[in-house]
């Protein structure tokens, strides 16, 4: 369970999202922090950035070029009493520390540098400015500061320290006590609430990505048939649709792997009864012929041998017919393509099949007008012409008609026609009959393994076969090769 949540997308986003609040908030908080520190020390300088011009106003630090020590002792205890968090400093024109009323006496600095108190007193508008704290030579501090001048004469600047070492420490821890218990409240109550919302936001963006997760289970357990409904949008549209569809092609592969092997099963049911026939016929006449050795006359022995001979021939066909189709499909053989003229292929395909037809009473006819030359395998293209004659021969009915056609179709393709008349097939048959595992109903006596050569050779010369059939009429198989052309 644990793991299933620690894993769950869901989650995942909701610990990302806490820890980004997280770290926005704490960040957050220090930059209030800061910014608010800047703004108290600015406002702080603002508001007293004309109490050392106010002092000079009160009394001359200077007379003929000496320290007033008396009068400005007096104004600066008295300005110290009013407000104890200053720090009042007299410094000659170098930056040079003359004077100073402090309410410690810990001043670690001799020399002031003049270019924050300058900037200060030249500046437009008060622009928070930070100078040396003589008691604290490593931290800048906000200040006061005015020029001293007699006869028109500058003598040295009153530099004034706003907050004092021990009020600056005092303030700021109860600053930094009260901004960071208002930073955390405000930044707890934001992170409950935004986490809150957010985890809403998540569930409900979540929420279709859920349903799909939940149908991508169901068809893991078994259930093929579930799918993922159509009614997203963007990507959650796209992956429903990839789903659904490859969801299909799985459903139908499986459907066409139960439809191979019950084909399979049914090939090799024929094939085994066609192995068993010849096998048993051969058994029995061999048993025959040694049960009654020395009774049979020479004739009878002939009649036997030449039984046997024909169930040998015939088995030995339909094991090089299987052996064959396998390497066909396996891409085991590559045509050994050249050039060679139909007409001799034909003529002889013609002369071998026509004394099959007279025995049949079968009307066999040859038809070309010229005899172009194509480039393929020889050996291959016969074998084709063969089992398309075997086929249509042996389907044919007595006193029907066989017809080898030639055709140009084109400039580049020559068309090979091989029709018959007779039952004809099934248009429901016709797209399975090139099918290794499929036997129809003209497929009656036989596994049907001479036609899936023929796909398999034409296939491998990029030569569509095609077939066309009326019931009661004809048959009709045709494919194209190309033209070979001579090139001068």
């Amino acid at each position: 369970m644990k793991s299933k949540i620690a894993h769950s997308l869901f989650w995942r986003i909701a610990a990302t999202l806490l820890l980004l609040l997280s770290f926005l908030g704490v960040s957050y908080v220090l930059i209030t922090a800061y910014m608010a520190r800047q703004y108290y020390q600015e406002t702080t300088q603002r508001l007293n950035a004309d109490v050392a011009q106010h002092l000079i106003e009160e009394v001359q630090p200077f007379v003929d070029g000496k320290v007033n020590k008396e009068a400005l002792g007096l104004i600066m205890h008295s300005m110290m009493a009013v407000n104890p968090s200053i720090e009042v400093y007299l410094l000659d024109k170098k930056g040079e520390i003359l004077s100073y009323v402090v309410m410690a006496k810990d001043v670690k600095l001799k020399n002031i540098d003049l270019e924050p108190v300058n900037q200060f007193i030249d500046a437009d508008t008060k622009k928070l400015v930070m100078g040396q704290n003589p008691r604290k030579p490593d931290q800048n501090t906000i200040f006061s500061a005015a020029r001293v001048e007699e006869n028109g004469a500058l003598q040295g600047y009153v530099y004034i320290i706003l907050m004092s070492g021990e009020y600056e420490h005092v303030s700021g821890a109860l600053w930094n006590s009260y901004l960071m218990r208002t930073s955390t409240s405000a930044f707890l109550i934001t992170l409950v609430a935004t986490l809150l919302i957010g985890l809403f936001i998540i569930w409900l963006l979540t929420r279709n990505l859920r349903k799909i997760v939940n149908v991508v289970s169901r068809f893991e357990q078994g259930d093929l048939h579930a799918r993922i409904d159509e009614n997203f949008k963007g990507e959650m549209a796209l992956l429903s649709n990839t789903f659904n569809s490859m969801a299909n092609t799985i459903l139908q592969n499986i459907e066409d792997l139960k439809q191979v092997d019950v084909l399979r099963k049914e090939l090799i049911a024929n094939v085994s009864h066609d192995l068993r026939t010849p096998i048993s016929v051969i058994s029995g006449y061999i048993e025959t012929l040694n049960m009654k050795q020395g009774n049979l006359s020479a004739e009878e022995q002939r009649k036997y041998m030449d039984t046997i001979m024909k169930s040998i021939e015939k088995l030995k066909r339909l094991v090089n017919d299987l052996f064959e189709l396998s390497k066909l499909e396996a891409r085991q053989v590559n045509p050994k393509k050249e050039c060679f003229a139909l007409e001799e292929v034909l003529s002889e395909t013609y002369q071998k099949y026509q004394v099959l037809a007279v025995k049949k009473n079968i009307q066999l006819e040859i038809d070309y007008q010229s005899a172009p030359t194509v480039y393929a395998d020889l050996s291959m293209i016969e074998r084709v012409l063969q089992n398309l004659m075997d086929n249509a021969i042996k389907y044919t009915p007595e006193h029907g008609k066989v017809e080898l056609k030639l055709r140009e179709n084109s400039t580049e393709d020559i068309e090979i026609q091989i029709r018959n008349t007779g039952a004809g097939i099934p248009e429901s048959e016709l797209p399975n009959i090139f099918d290794r595992y499929y036997k129809g109903a003209h497929h009656s006596g036989s596994t049907g393994l001479g036609l899936a050569i023929v796909k398999n050779i034409l296939d491998i010369h990029e030569a569509p076969i095609k077939v066309s059939s009326m019931i009661n009429q004809y048959t009709d198989f045709s494919f194209s090769l190309p033209r070979y052309v001579y090139k001068s």
